[in-house]
């Protein structure tokens, strides 16, 4: 009865926070369109204003579905194991424009070259394209993002601006945004997303960092069992 009453608490506050997170962008749509039907409005900015709101709520609604995918263990995580490199080389030229225009330089350390991490493909894709997202977003320009994997251990960092230590616990709570990241976008979702990703392989993540000092996240593997 207390597992019960305590799943249900969570699912109704999460519901309810999810509520609060679609409340905003489609106040600003609805605000835009009406702008739209002024005189001489601009129409095609009011448009492209738009565009970003319906994406923003299009990519909650993505982050929302397979958090509970993620839950209900329809996801599943870690299924053999993924090459870094070829993933890590694969997010750094998708979000090469992104980075551009952040200014933030994307390197990559993979040491062996051939490491492997124990996730499926699609769950390493995930977890490091969430995390560089993050960095691009917040690290701050001139900053360097070093996505690095050794046996057991993958670690996205950058060298920017950091977040404070008392805020370094609260990252991977579902919805936390620190107050400089509130002005930017996204759906606060990505790093709860990583945690629960890497717990379900087994592993364990946590995130270093502070003021002027960058932020490191590390996510840690268990060796895989040996035969006898």
């Amino acid at each position: 009865m207390e597992e019960a009453r305590t799943y249900e608490e969570l699912r109704v506050g999460f519901t309810a926070a999810v509520s609060h997170e679609l409340r905003t962008p489609l106040a600003r749509l609805l605000a835009l369109l009406d702008s739209a039907t002024l005189p001489d409005a601009d129409q095609d900015g009011l448009i492209a204003q738009a565009r970003e709101q319906v994406e923003q709520m299009s990519e909650l609604i993505d982050d929302v579905l397979f958090l509970s995918e993620l839950e209900s263990g329809r996801e599943v995580v870690a299924l053999g194991s993924t090459p870094a490199l070829p993933v890590f080389e694969e997010i750094r030229d998708r979000l090469a424009d992104s980075a551009e225009r952040a200014d933030v330089r994307i390197r990559i350390d993979v040491q062996p070259a051939d490491v492997a991490l124990p996730l499926r493909r699609r769950m390493l894709h995930v977890v490091v394209e969430n995390l560089a997202v993050n960095a691009i977003r917040h690290a701050g320009p001139g900053a360097t993002l070093t996505l690095a994997a050794r046996p057991g251990i993958l670690e996205v960092a950058d060298d920017g601006r950091g977040v404070s230590e008392a805020e370094l616990p609260r990252l991977f709570e579902r919805f936390y945004r620190s107050d400089r990241a509130r002005a930017s976008r996204g759906t606060g979702l990505g790093l709860a997303i990583v945690k629960h990703v890497v717990a379900s392989a087994g592993g364990e993540v946590r995130a270093e960092g502070g003021p002027g000092r960058g932020l490191q996240i590390r996510s840690t593997f268990p060796a895989p069992a040996t035969a006898l």
